[in-house]
């Protein structure tokens, strides 16, 4: 063995030595401030060397002379060093004690101003925790709207289900009294009533079975025009008792993979609010296209146009919009529950599409964008 080989194996034996059991050390002390952990790490590096210069010393039969002063280089190096890590400690717990006053703030107020200039794993925490920070405020903001929508929901359909029950109450209170001087307009009436709490009550079940995320859908190819055309067919009485005119056109052979029933539920939900808003002489149209790798639909009323803060609403459970839209109240719609359009954003986005709305003077364009077949 040469004696370089050898050197450098004492070396190593003695610098293991004693760096295996300063490493024990810190492992026990892990607990400890970041203040004396890297003092330490420091500590017993200077350790190691000197047990590494120790060791090869004594096999190279240095002189005390020489020995002392290689000791003291050491020493003093070792010294200026542990100082440069106290203060590297000293500077590491400041921004894990900024870090830990942010992290305290953010439990008390839900808000996390993340400190910069720190360490790139300290920085990336601080990021993660600003960003989670953020995700909790929207999260909020969405709870805190869903559930004024939901006391909405409540307080409407309460009101919308108080009257038509009252009136059937009186109605067959009168029938059964004889008091009525024509019990088939009543029955009529009372069957009327009857359809509209129906259309509500199941209208409120497809809204939960969306919202559990119960809903199974049927998927298919379906040809749009198809769709358009049994929609516009089914709402045309409506929209003749209205005075409001129907139009629609579908680019031909545009197909999409949808389920029949839902996606039929969308576009008559689209046309019964175009045709509830518009005003009578009115128009609403129906285009149905493919583009950009989807199929849109658009929806185009007469309603008078949205205001901003009423377009970011329109899609909430319980909304009915306001006078801007004169909405309809007569006996072919009834008030309603605000219930059509969040149950069709519902459906689109459980088919993985978007529905949005912009004002498109004399009214308002409602778009619907669905995956192409295939995609």
């Amino acid at each position: 063995m040469s004696p370089q080989v050898e050197i450098v194996l004492i070396a190593a034996a003695w610098s293991l030595g004693a760096a295996a059991v300063g490493m024990a050390i810190v492992w026990l002390s892990r607990r400890q401030s970041l203040r004396w952990l890297v003092p330490a790490v420091a500590l017993f590096a200077v350790i190691a060397a000197l047990a590494g210069m120790y060791g090869t010393a004594r096999a190279m039969f240095v002189s005390d002379h020489d020995f002392a002063v290689m000791l003291e280089v050491l020493i003093v190096s070792g010294l200026v060093g542990l100082v440069a890590a106290a203060g590297v400690g000293i500077v590491l717990s400041r921004w894990s004690r900024t870090l830990q006053e942010e992290a305290r703030g953010f439990a008390e107020t839900g808000v996390f101003a993340a400190p910069t200039g720190l360490p790139a794993e300290l920085q990336e925490l601080s990021d993660e925790l600003a960003r989670t920070s953020e995700k909790l405020r929207t999260a909020h903001e969405r709870e805190s709207s869903l559930e004024n929508s939901r006391r909405e929901l409540i307080s409407w359909v309460s009101h919308d289900l108080r009257s038509p029950l009252a009136g059937i109450r009186a109605m067959v209170e009168a029938l059964e009294d004889g008091l009525s001087d024509d019990p088939a307009r009543y029955l009529a009436q009372i069957r009327a009533d009857v359809d509209r709490m129906v259309r509500m009550v199941d209208d409120l079940f497809e809204l939960s079975r969306i919202h559990a995320g119960t809903m199974r859908l049927t998927l298919e190819p379906l040809l749009l025009g198809d769709v358009v055309s049994e929609a516009l067919a089914s709402a045309d009485p409506v929209a003749r008792l209205q005075g409001v005119r129907l139009d629609g056109s579908v680019e031909e052979g545009t197909e999409v993979i949808a389920d029949a029933a839902e996606i039929s539920r969308v576009v008559s939900n689209l046309l019964m609010n175009a045709i509830r808003h518009t005003p009578a002489d009115g128009a609403v149209s129906v285009l149905g296209r493919a583009q950009n790798g989807v199929v849109e639909l658009a929806v185009t009323d007469e309603c008078g146009g949205l205001e901003p803060e009423e377009i970011q609403r329109v899609f909430d459970v319980a909304w009915q919009g306001s006078l801007a839209r004169t909405p309809d109240t007569s006996s072919v719609f009834g008030s309603g529950a605000g219930l059509g359009l969040a149950i069709v954003k519902g459906i689109v986005e459980a088919h993985s599409g978007t529905v949005t709305v912009a004002n498109r003077p004399p009214g308002c364009r409602f778009l619907v964008r669905l995956p192409l077949q295939g995609t």
